[in-house]
């Protein structure tokens, strides 16, 4: 019986430099949810969240930039994105029907806690793996939102 020994030598890597190791990544794509206003148009009372953008993709045709939206444009957004993908689309937070009804004693859906927990599940629904592991789909449903390049 012939012995073996196990090739225990190391792979060939480049050394990697500091602009390597904290410069900017090849290809990225962030997105955050910030800074909600609720607003009174007329009778109506609804909030809006600023939506950033960041990239070096090459379908947006801006490397940065911010939408208001609002809780019904994340609905739409979700609805297209059901209606043209094969996979299951992440859910987003619930439209909290128990808080808008009225005498509760609290401000409903416009207590500063709920606005909170809604942006930050808001922001992780449009950062979801689901959506991130294909890559053209996530430019293009976001392209709905964000100005890009024609």
């Amino acid at each position: 019986m012939a012995d073996t020994v196990a090739d225990t030598r190391r792979l060939f890597s480049k050394p990697q430099n500091l602009n390597d190791a904290y410069g900017p990544p090849s290809n990225f794509l962030e997105i955050d949810v910030s800074n909600p206003e609720t607003t009174w148009v007329g009778r109506t009372k609804y909030t809006t969240y600023e939506v950033r953008l960041k990239t070096n993709l090459p379908i947006f045709k801006l490397k940065e930039s911010s939408v208001r939206r609002r809780y019904s444009d994340f609905e739409w957004l979700r609805a297209e994105l059901e209606r043209e993908s094969k996979v299951v689309v992440p859910p987003l937070p619930g439209k909290a029907l128990f808080r808008q009804l009225p005498f509760r004693g609290d401000d409903g859906i416009f207590d500063d806690s709920f606005i909170e927990e809604r942006r930050q599940a808001l922001e992780q629904f449009l950062n979801n793996d689901c959506l991130a592991i294909r890559p053209q789909p996530k430019p293009f449903h976001l392209s709905k939102i964000f100005p890009v390049g024609g």
